[in-house]
């Protein structure tokens, strides 16, 4: 029964089981872009590393709270150790644990507060061209399969430049090359940058445009973080891909490009096909095919979208991550439940230890009480053991001493 089957069967009955309604609660945060990634700051509080690896932790703020978990496989992979009250940037999606119909923050990347300006300003554009829309997939143009030109805006003088054009040349040497110079860096690169876009996308011989420089830090590469270069690409008819800095460098212009590209020479090699890979086949039978099928991919999005959701909701990974946390949950419990009734066991120790202590003989002697012993070791408990005349011992509480009865009264 695929998704819509089951969605059909629900809507033909009274009522939902709560399994039923959960699935379909996660269903709706699953298909909500903006929560499929999203960055989180708060406090972390109730912190637990368990003994599966997995972190579990709330994160909170002045007047709200959200509980988090981050897998083992994440939590392998950071760069410092969190502790009970750090101030933290989680990022990851946020979904429902259908076990407790509880929300929770999947974060796959966990990294402490305060990450400067830079930082905050590219946040802040980010999540304003997010609301806007400029990141919806529906927005994304195809790539063209066999582009005849390709246009680069980059400097003349980037290594990467250099780069992309043997990976063009190795891959596909059909195709022409139009670079668009500019700056890359500094005060003028912006503008230098739009400059380049608009002027490729306004030609009718570019198939493709690339946009992209070397490495470097996130003030050399701040130029591709700009408002305008954003909004330049977003507007551009022609498609765009972003090429910008090495695999772990994210700028704005990666999630407003038609594709990103960890580095500018997988931008070149992503946006051609291999001569040695499709051999003599026909560029024109590659634009017929890529019609046809886009046209059927189109037709049958919705479908496969929704298999795919139903497709991780059946699917043994979701099951064992839900099987792990309720595991985790139960060692959790059983451990508290343990260390109740040892310290119950040691609070009753500790009384009947001191009851014991209070009838002992010690403490007896210590009240100003004394035992008496005759001179052949026996105690002597009553006056009619004693005698005039008779040796005995008196043991008190910190020593003897010896003394001859001179009388005996009953």
């Amino acid at each position: 029964m695929d998704l819509f089957e089951f969605i059909d069967s629900q809507n033909q009955s009274s009522s939902w089981s709560v399994t039923q309604a959960n699935q379909y609660i996660r269903e709706l945060f699953e298909t909500d872009v903006m929560l499929n990634d999203v960055e989180v700051e708060g406090e972390i509080s109730n912190f637990t590393r368990a003994r599966s690896g997995h972190l579990y932790f709330t994160l909170k703020d002045e007047s709200s709270q959200l509980k988090g978990v981050m897998w083992r496989s994440a939590a392998a992979r950071l760069g410092f150790d969190p502790r009970e009250g750090d101030q933290v940037v989680a990022r990851g999606n946020i979904s429902i644990y259908e076990a407790s119909g509880q929300v929770q923050l999947y974060a796959s990347r966990l990294e402490p507060a305060g990450r400067g300006d830079l930082a905050v300003a590219f946040e802040q554009l980010k999540q304003q061209l997010a609301l806007e829309g400029l990141f919806e997939p529906e927005r994304k143009k195809p790539l063209p399969p066999f582009p005849k030109k390709i246009g680069i805006v980059t400097s003349l003088d980037a290594a990467a430049l250099r780069d992309m054009i043997n990976v063009l040349s190795r891959r596909y040497p059909l195709v022409q090359v139009l670079i668009a110079p500019t700056l890359v860096q500094g005060n003028g690169a912006p503008a230098g940058i739009v400059r380049g876009i608009q002027w490729l996308d306004g030609r009718d011989d570019v198939d493709l445009i690339i946009v992209s420089r070397g490495g470097g830090s996130i003030e050399d590469l701040w130029a591709f973080n700009d408002e305008g270069v954003a909004r330049a690409v977003a507007n551009a008819e022609t498609p765009v891909v972003s090429g910008v800095g090495h695999e772990t460098d994210f700028t704005i212009i990666d999630f407003v490009s038609d594709l990103r590209a960890p580095t500018p020479s997988a931008a070149a090699e992503q946006s051609t096909p291999d001569l040695a890979d499709i051999g003599g086949f026909v560029v024109s039978a590659g634009h017929f095919l890529d019609r046809k099928i886009s046209q059927l991919v189109e037709d049958r999005q919705d479908k496969v979208d929704g298999l795919t959701r139903a497709l991780e909701l059946l699917g043994p990974a979701y099951r064992l991550n839900s099987s792990r946390q309720q595991l985790d949950m139960f060692d959790q419990r059983l451990e508290a439940a343990m260390r109740q009734t040892i310290s119950e066991i040691k609070q009753r120790q500790l009384i009947a230890s001191t009851k014991l202590e209070a009838v002992s003989p010690a403490a007896t002697l210590e009240r100003g009480y004394a035992i008496i012993k005759k001179k052949d070791g026996k105690l002597a408990p009553s006056a009619k053991d004693l005698a005039v005349g008779d040796s005995v011992e008196i043991q008190l509480h910190d020593g003897t001493a010896t003394a001859d009865i001179s009388e005996v009264n009953s």
